[in-house]
């Protein structure tokens, strides 16, 4: 059970970053290359809790 809490708060966190990403006043190119390097340390988090690392 507590996996499963860790994963969804996973997921808020990664939502809450991409929004947050989403308001900063950047370029359009640092922009993406931020929502990349979040949504990867984001799966890597995940694959974590899953036991796969």
């Amino acid at each position: 059970m507590s996996v499963l809490i860790s994963i969804l708060i996973t997921f808020l966190v990664i939502f809450l970053v991409l929004y947050l990403v989403q308001r900063l006043p950047i370029d359009g190119r640092a922009r993406q290359i931020v929502q990349v390097i979040v949504i990867i340390i984001g799966i890597i988090s995940l694959l974590r809790y899953l036991a796969v690392f």
